[in-house]
């Protein structure tokens, strides 16, 4: 639970830093949260200008071996900042010649509910020599995940990603767990749930960022981090520098339309898989056409309604299958189509009743996240569901879902279930913030970077994004894959986020990158 806690004082900062404290409460719905911010808010001042201690990164398992790592004390309730305080975790890769450093880069990998500790070394990787001196490159678990004040609610099972299958039971299981998921969080965190949201999270961004002694940051996000870093700049236009948002949902369809976007774009993938399967079908033997490869795959689903697949200790039914082939379907690479095929294999095996002597341990590591909460995976579920459900509200009907499942079982026969299922959301027990408080819609400057067959953050999304955010550049990059820098290794999309980074020009016009 948050614990009451004095911020460090520290030194007053230069008049446009202690001007930067927030102005919007966290819940007043009356309040503009983009408008620039004239005055200092002096309440507000002692965790903009508390000093951050740098020390050695913990190593264990969640956390990175970044060269520093530091606590900074924020409002619990940016409306009553005299309440109680949270800590955020924050990590660093320092530049590289402190003489040619340029800022801080801010970054978020995603999730929502990602920890970011170890990000900026996986930033860092990828960034030229001159890159990597301009920037301190910053991680941060946001608020209620890893070393943030973290919650545990004890979900047990990602709920939101289980498929109903296509019974009646099923479904009522379901319903079962997305409520009991949400009455666990509430029950044991009645006063911190109201707070974890993308608008927090943005404000303590800005708390980091006056903390680090900058009049502005630059940032980099994935994913849902490309939707908390647009949000940072709504709210924070004047505070913010270089922007990169790498796979980005449309905001205006953050939340439940945007996990049923992700149906028919993985329904694409196992397409483009089973074409690949097809041709390999010498070494794989799973279907000699890609219509015979995705036949397999259905069989294999559908049968394990009624004789689950034993994998180790874990029997996994049709509940829980069609997350393995969504979890496998994100990549096109050779190396993971190869893995997605031996997992593939090796399902084959075990559902026919043959003994696998070697688990491929990309299967391994999908049951250990989804069977093995104790591992962590748990608390990180909680923070996901927290942060969006914080975000956004849902209808609160289970029939409402239902229908839905039940209008896609036609054109999306292997994730109708994962992808258009009910959330704890519907059960949440505080309707989110108005958003338009956060609509966004602004000039920033931004370079954003889009692939044409992601199936997480869909393209169809991504433009929306880049219609949303009216001064950003898109770079689209041919393939099937989320985060794209650095490592698809694409030479065009990586190349543009160096020089953007190092000169901030953006691109004249979008750029259509070659595969």
């Amino acid at each position: 639970m948050p614990r009451s806690r004095t911020p460090r004082p520290r030194k007053w900062l230069a008049t446009t830093i202690a001007a930067a404290a927030l102005a919007v409460p966290a819940l007043a719905a009356c309040s503009d949260p983009a408008a620039p911010q004239e005055d200092p808010q002096s309440n507000l001042s002692a965790f903009y200008d508390q000093d951050v201690e740098w020390g050695p990164c913990a190593t264990d398992t969640g956390t990175s071996t970044a060269s520093d790592c530091a606590m900074v004390t924020v409002p619990l309730d940016y409306s009553a900042p005299d309440g109680k305080t949270i800590e955020v975790a924050i990590s660093r890769v320092a530049s590289t010649d402190p003489a040619q450093r340029r800022g801080i880069l801010l970054t978020n990998p995603g999730g929502p509910g990602g920890r970011g500790l170890g990000l900026p070394e996986i930033l860092n990787a990828g960034m030229t020599p001159e890159v990597a001196a301009a920037y301190d490159v910053i991680g941060m678990d946001t608020r209620g995940l890893g070393k943030s004040t973290p919650i545990d609610c004890g979900v047990e099972q990602m709920t939101w990603m289980r498929s109903p299958g296509t019974t009646e039971e099923g479904w009522n299981e379901s319903v079962a767990l997305a409520r009991e998921a949400a009455d666990t969080c509430w029950d044991k965190y009645p006063d911190y749930l109201p707070h974890i949201n993308t608008q927090n999270i943005a404000r303590d961004l800005d708390v980091i960022r006056g903390a680090l002694d900058q009049e502005k940051a630059s940032y980099f996000g994935w994913s849902y981090g490309t939707y908390l870093g647009a949000t940072y700049a709504q709210m924070f236009p004047d505070r913010i520098d270089r922007v990169v948002l790498d796979s980005a949902p449309d905001p205006k369809k953050y939340g439940y339309e945007m996990f049923q976007d992700m149906g028919p774009a993985n329904e694409k993938a196992i397409d483009g898989f089973s074409q690949w399967a097809a041709k390999h079908n010498s070494t794989y033997a799973l279907g000699s056409t890609p219509a015979e490869v995705r036949a397999l795959i259905e069989k294999l689903i559908s049968d394990a309604a009624t004789t689950p697949i034993q994998i180790g200790d874990y029997a996994v039914d049709d509940h829980v299958l069609p997350f393995l082939m969504y979890v496998n379907g994100t990549g096109d690479t050779e190396k993971e189509s190869e893995a997605f095929a031996q997992v593939l294999v090796q399902l084959r095996e075990l559902a026919a009743g043959r003994t696998v002597v070697n688990i491929h341990p990309q299967l391994t590591g999908l049951m250990q996240a989804w069977f093995q909460t104790e591992l962590g995976t748990g608390p990180d579920y909680a923070g996901t569901i927290a942060i969006v459900c914080g975000d956004v509200s849902m209808p609160s009907d289970p029939a409402w879902y239902r229908n839905k499942l039940e209008e896609h079982r036609g054109d999306q026969p292997i994730f109708a279930g994962t992808h258009n299922t009910i959330m704890p959301c519907a059960f949440w027990r505080r309707e989110a913030p108005k958003r338009i408080d956060i609509d966004i819609d602004n000039n920033v400057p931004t370079l954003q970077i889009q692939a044409t067959g992601d199936t997480r953050t869909t393209y169809d999304e991504g433009l929306g994004m880049h219609e949303a955010m009216k001064g950003s550049r898109l770079v689209t990059v041919p393939g099937r894959t989320h985060a794209v820098f650095p490592g698809y290794a694409n030479t065009c999309a990586n190349a543009a986020v160096n020089s953007y980074l190092l000169d901030g020009s953006l691109p004249a016009e979008d750029v259509v990158c070659e595969s």
